[in-house]
C-alpha cells in the first residue's frame, strides 16, 4: 500500500476540464491529470435517470492532499455536486509513484 492516490472527476465540457486540470497541477494537488474526451455518463439526479457526455479526469495525487484536492474541485467545478472520488494504488512503478509524491506538496 502507497499513500499515492487516483482521484476521478468528470465534467461537462473539455475547456472545464482543462481548466481544472491545470490549475491542479499548478497548486501542486496533482502530479498529473489525465482528460478522457466523451465519457458517456448514466445517473439519476433530482429523481430522473439523465445521461450526459462528460470528460473524465484521471488525477494522480496523495492521500495526504486529499481533503484540499476536493475543495478545489469545489471550488472550481460548475457541478452542484460534482463528482471527486479517492482511489488507494496499493502498488506500482516505484520511479513513477516517486514522481507523483514529489509533484505534489
Amino acid at each position: 500500500m502507497t499513500d499515492k492516490t487516483v482521484v476521478l472527476s468528470t465534467c461537462g465540457s473539455l475547456e472545464e476540464a482543462q481548466s481544472i486540470a491545470r490549475t491542479l497541477v499548478e497548486r501542486q494537488l496533482a502530479g498529473c491529470v489525465n482528460i478522457v474526451p466523451q465519457v458517456q455518463s448514466v445517473y439519476r439526479w433530482q429523481g430522473e435517470v439523465e445521461s450526459a457526455t462528460e470528460c473524465l479526469l484521471i488525477i494522480k495525487s496523495t492521500s495526504g492532499v486529499f481533503e484540499r484536492l476536493r475543495d478545489a474541485v469545489r471550488e472550481l467545478h460548475s457541478y452542484e455536486v460534482p463528482e471527486c472520488i479517492e482511489l488507494a494504488i496499493e502498488d506500482g512503478d516505484v520511479s513513477y509513484l516517486d514522481w507523483i509524491g514529489a509533484s505534489v506538496r
